[in-house]
């Protein structure tokens, strides 16, 4: 109990003391509640003034339904409640929860949390995971799929997966004993801005007033980092002697190391060394930088659908893979990609580049034979001659 000071009502066994409204932030009064029963004191709140719509005349009824035995104390409450859920069957929105207790607060968790509570707690929340069958989430994901993209829905249903694991890992309930059918997503959408929208966009960079917005722009342009690893960067992780970015925690899991180039140096070097991250945007605050970027992006009249961000990760994969001077190993090692797969979505710009290379090739025999017949045609006109 708050050590705060108590103040009486008009009526007996009744007092509240000052706090704050949860939703408002403003001053409230929280009552409780003094008797005696089965010869026991209790003191306990009774409820707050707006959350509960608390008053002193409601606190005394119930104090003495308590009295009286009409109504469980709060002590009696929490018991029941645990004795409930002790009985219980594992449910679905029980295991969530379970699992929540077992990971850090991310925002990924939260999002995971939000995503739960959204798409399969209303329809399967209730339900054990040994009742499921295969129709239950034949339905869901059909029903979701209605209203939701199909990478909403996979994520979806891949939850339910990982609740299914859980429970088995941890030995909790049986899981669910047939393969869960995931939405196919296409994620190989590769985005590349024309030379033109490239040439507008460097111009608008170059003129915005945002100290961060375009060097941010510029970094994924001419590293290929993900937003995330740009955004998490330190000063400490990259190093300009030896010439090498560390990146942190990225997709793939383990830390990388990749080089730091010419154009890339240029960047950091003209920023400001004001805080330990690199890129701590408008006073701390992320949002200005995400506005800022937005307005680079509309004022360079780059396609509506382009990722800033995202999409210059691609036009960096996108230029080095067709330029035919870097292999697809290559290329992975520099975009961190876990598994090559990832980066097999830029082997068509590869090829194309091989195929330029071979037409070089031809093109350069047929110089040479066209060279050796000018040079006969020479030889026959001298004797001629």
């Amino acid at each position: 109990m708050p050590t705060m000071k108590r103040i009486k009502t008009d009526y007996v066994g009744v007092y509240y003391i000052m706090g704050t409204a949860v939703s408002t932030g403003k001053p409230e009064k929280i009552y409780y509640i003094i008797y005696r029963r089965d010869n026991k004191l209790i003191e306990e709140k009774a409820g707050r003034q707006f959350q509960d719509a608390m008053t002193p005349a409601r606190a005394a009824r119930v104090r003495a339904e308590r009295i009286e035995g009409k109504q469980p104390t709060n002590e009696e409450r929490r018991k029941e409640k645990k004795r409930k859920k002790e009985i219980q069957g594992w449910t679905i929105k029980r295991l969530w929860e379970a699992y929540l207790e077992t990971k850090p607060q991310t925002r990924s968790f939260r999002i995971d949390d939000q995503r739960f509570k959204l798409h399969i707690d209303p329809v399967l929340g209730n339900r054990e995971l040994k009742d499921l069958v295969p129709l239950d989430l034949d339905r869901l994901r059909i029903s979701l799929l209605k209203q939701k993209s199909a990478q909403t829905v996979k994520s979806a249903m891949a939850l339910i997966k990982r609740i299914s694991n859980f429970a088995k890992n941890k030995r909790l309930c049986p899981s669910i004993d047939f393969k869960i059918i995931l939405p196919k997503v296409n994620n190989a959408k590769t985005e590349f801005l024309t030379e033109g929208q490239l040439k507008r966009l460097m111009a608008v960079i170059a003129e915005d007033l945002n100290p961060y917005a375009g060097s941010i722009m510029l970094t994924a342009l001419y590293t290929g980092m993900r937003k995330s690893e740009i955004l998490k960067l330190e000063w400490s992780d990259i190093d300009f002697e030896r010439g090498f970015i560390h990146i942190r925690g990225p997709k793939g899991g383990q830390d990388a190391r990749i080089p730091l180039n010419d154009p890339a140096r240029a960047v950091f070097e003209k920023l400001p060394r004001t805080h330990e991250l690199v890129f701590p945007g408008l006073h701390g605050q992320r949002m200005g930088l995400y506005h800022a970027i937005a307005r680079i992006k509309e004022k360079a009249e780059l396609p509506a659908d382009f990722r800033p961000l995202h999409g210059l990760r691609h036009q960096y994969a996108s230029m080095l893979a067709s330029s035919g001077k870097v292999d697809m190993y290559v290329l992975q090692k520099l975009l961190t990609h876990k598994s090559p797969i990832m980066t097999q979505r830029y082997a068509h710009l590869h090829d194309e580049a091989l195929k330029r290379a071979s037409n070089l090739a031809g093109e350069l025999v047929a110089q040479v034979v066209k060279a050796q017949e000018s040079d006969k045609v020479v030889n026959l006109d001298e004797k001629r001659g």
